[in-house]
């Protein structure tokens, strides 16, 4: 158990992704720019928190910011940590390494849409968004996109789309048990589960492990599909 209730969960719950992160940079040292490339990027996501609180969760948070402006510290720890660790969790656990693309690859006009499909989580939760719905489902429905743009326009991740994803989703479920074991019933008083679709798998609502697969599907290819690189 955390010491001050459940104040301090959060902080501690998103502080503990920074292990296995820390973990994979010690342990792999060439998918340290993968890492913190997709960090980077995932902690600034950290900054759309006020679009999820209270709607989708409401979690006591370091000097009641996420209460009192919507903003705070955890989020961008917890984008922070999730990025990476889903940017670089297959190669890790495949043996897998990037490497270039060649020319005629690059130069094909499949290639065309390349900024596209990389956009797309983006401009497809932008357009779901303002429709009558929890926030969530903009963002598992922009998550999937984004994985399915990114396989339309280089098919060759489509294996590792599908398996990253599903590795990312075993891995977040673990952190979920963990949430649950360290602040029991933790997650029925902080996420607003009257507002979704009430669906369980056990003490989870099936939105928080649609939104795992969802990251790890996107985030699994995007460093490749960004920086024309391979796994192999």
């Amino acid at each position: 158990m955390i010491p001050g209730g459940d104040k301090y969960v959060w902080l501690f719950w998103s502080l503990a992704f920074l292990v296995p992160w820390g973990v994979l940079y010690a342990a792999f040292p060439e998918r340290r720019r993968a890492m913190l490339w997709s960090s980077s990027l995932t902690a600034l996501l950290g900054l759309t928190e006020p679009l999820f609180v209270p709607e989708y969760w409401n979690p006591p948070s370091l000097f009641d910011l996420a209460q009192r402006t919507g903003f705070d510290i955890e989020s961008l720890i917890y984008g922070f940590g999730v990025g990476g660790i889903g940017a670089v969790l297959y190669n890790a656990l495949t043996g897998k390494h990037l490497m270039p693309m060649d020319n005629l690859e690059h130069n094909s006009r499949r290639h065309r849409l390349h900024r596209l499909a990389l956009a797309t989580p983006y401009l497809v939760f932008v357009a779901l968004y303002f429709l009558p719905w929890n926030i969530i489902y903009p963002s598992i429905v922009a998550l999937f996109a984004g994985g399915l743009a990114g396989v339309l326009c280089r098919p060759d991740l489509a294996r590792k789309t599908v398996i990253g994803g599903m590795m990312f989703t075993g891995f977040y479920v673990l952190f979920l048990g963990a949430l649950e074991i360290m602040a029991p019933g933790y997650i029925a008083r902080v996420w607003n589960l009257p507002e979704l679709s009430g669906v369980m798998l056990g003490a989870f609502p099936i939105e928080e492990i649609l939104f795992g697969f969802g990251v790890g599907t996107y985030w699994t290819g995007v460093y490749e599909h960004f920086a024309w690189h391979r796994s192999s």
